[in-house]
């Protein structure tokens, strides 16, 4: 299912419209995250009640916490509540001033340090989506104590120490078995190494929902589980050419394996023909390969030479596709360059340039502003870097460009006015000037492997060929190549998974997202 993914500047903003606008009192809407809390945590724990210890710090996430640990009091669970440091109380938030108010109302003490003790339950309430710099200083001796402690953690909206928008842990972090997190997911919880942290996350309604956005909805969204309208529709009475023709310009000497599995991939989304633009060793291997492509291939030779014959059958593929395909495997040499150049200056056609074709890419600042040029007149653009190809296009370091995985491929993309698609544990989809952006959650570590970012560009040049905008076309790829994973890290592990796997995959794949029934 299509999820939200919210900033704190974002949920803050929700927050308030909800109290401002829809006059829900702020302290209903923490009594009802703090009831959902309590649900979960005796899901996973059970209702024995036992020892719990909740460190609260002095903003609403503190409040929560406080109220989870009085409604499990109630419930006749041994409860030490902790705020620490002097003059505590002055210095919270109102909405957690009231909530001491109310434990002492109940007789209930609070603790300004930790009572030396063994605890079963650790509710981590120290910080919550607002943190913005270092822990440091008795925050950051609670933290390390909790994650010593050896007790069951469920941390309150995000573990303490991870900052809500970019997962980064901010020096040191809570390492929970529970998250619970109130409306909507926080990008922090999805983005690593935030994600790590949060053990189990759960998201549960307390009284936000899309009415508080006011029609200024989340930027970022992410799939959750099988999303079926990601794929093209069939036309029952359609044909292979209805399905769309991709051009893949792939593969060179030695580097078969590129457009085999480039072409493969394409196919398996459903479109209906592919032609392969490959190095004339090529051609066997993919014929036996993939029997159902077209080739067209052409020899490389370090000085090459104009071959009309050849360049006038591109020219011809070029016209009869529907989408093209450039870099998985083309190397680096000159005959790379011209066929790239070719893909930019002589077509017009929905473009898909990946691996080798970016690294040339990212050499030629002219090329680069003629594929700006074009894509602000319209012509569809996706650019599909790993975190190095990405540096290198972006100017920056591989450190950089991870640390600002959310912000700098806005900005490529502004700059080239292409969808980018930067790659790495959770991929980044985003589009020039878009409103929305995607970040995935499909996936695992064993697709991290030689050959997985040749499957990706297939898979998306061949839902371009079949009509879809180049957002969708790059969000449905990006999608469905980490569902197959998953189904491939399931039939196997995750350690020793192929390129091939995932493709092996794709099939099952879109039969779970589409569903097994056929409508006759």
């Amino acid at each position: 299912m299509k999820r939200y993914l919210v900033t704190a500047e974002e949920m803050k903003r929700y927050d308030a419209n909800t109290i401002e606008q829809f006059h829900v009192p702020g302290i209903l809407l923490m009594e009802r995250a703090a009831l959902v809390t309590v649900e979960e945590i005796q899901r996973m724990r059970g209702k024995a009640s036992c020892r719990v210890l909740v460190l609260s710090g002095r903003g609403n996430n503190g409040g929560d916490g406080l109220a989870v640990g009085r409604l499990l009091m109630l419930q006749g669970y041994e409860v030490i509540f902790v705020l620490q440091g002097e003059d505590y109380y002055e210095r919270c938030s109102e909405e957690t001033r009231r909530q001491i108010d109310i434990l002492r109302g109940y007789g209930a003490g609070i603790f300004s340090r930790i009572p030396d003790a063994e605890y079963d339950i650790v509710i981590d309430a120290i910080f919550g989506i607002g943190l913005s710099r270092n822990v440091e200083g008795i925050w950051r001796e609670a933290i390390q104590w909790i994650n010593k402690s050896g007790a069951f953690v469920c941390s309150i909206d995000i573990p303490s120490g991870i900052d809500a928008d970019t997962g980064k842990v901010m020096g040191c972090a809570v390492q929970a078995d529970l998250t619970v997190t109130y409306g909507f997911r926080k990008t922090g919880h999805v983005l690593y190494p935030g994600t790590s942290c949060c053990g189990k996350l759960v998201c549960r309604d307390m009284g936000i929902d899309e009415h508080s956005f006011l029609h200024k909805k989340p930027y970022w969204y992410t799939y959750i589980g099988r999303e079926a309208d990601v794929l093209p529709e069939r036309r029952r009475d359609g044909n292979k050419g209805t399905f769309g023709k991709a051009m893949l310009i792939v593969g060179s000497r030695q580097m078969a394996g590129a457009a085999m599995l480039a072409a493969k991939s394409a196919f398996r989304t459903g479109v209906g023909m592919v032609k392969v633009v490959t190095d004339e060793e090529n051609r066997g291997i993919v014929q036996q390969y993939i029997p159902e492509a077209m080739i067209l291939t052409y020899t490389e030779t370090d000085e090459p030479r104009e071959d009309t014959a050849f360049l006038e059958a591109l020219k011809d593929a070029e016209a009869w596709a529907d989408s093209i395909l450039i870099g998985p495997g083309i190397g680096m040499g000159k005959t790379a360059g011209r066929l790239v150049r070719f893909a930019v200056l002589e077509s017009n056609l929905p473009l898909v340039m990946d691996a080798d074709a970016l690294n040339l890419l990212a050499r030629d600042r002219k090329l680069q502003k003629t594929l700006a040029g074009q894509g602000a007149q319209g012509r569809t653009i996706i650019l599909t870097p790993h975190l190095g190809e990405f540096a290198r296009l972006y100017d920056c370091s591989v450190a950089q460009a991870k640390e600002h995985l959310t912000d700098y491929p806005r900005r490529l993309s502004d700059r080239l006015c292409s969808v980018v698609v930067c790659k790495d544990a959770r991929t980044i989809v985003v589009q020039c000037k878009g409103e929305t952006g995607y970040i995935n959650t499909t996936g695992n570590s064993g697709m991290a492997t030689a050959g997985s970012g040749d499957v990706l560009a297939g898979m998306i040049t061949g839902l371009l060929a079949q009509g879809m905008p180049g957002m969708d076309a790059a969000v449905t790829g990006v999608y469905l190549h980490g569902f197959a994973g998953d189904l491939a890290a399931e039939q196997g592990t995750e350690t020793s998974m192929s390129a091939t796997d995932i493709l092996d995959c794709m099939k099952e794949a879109v039969v779970q997202i589409r569903g097994r029934k056929r409508t006759w």
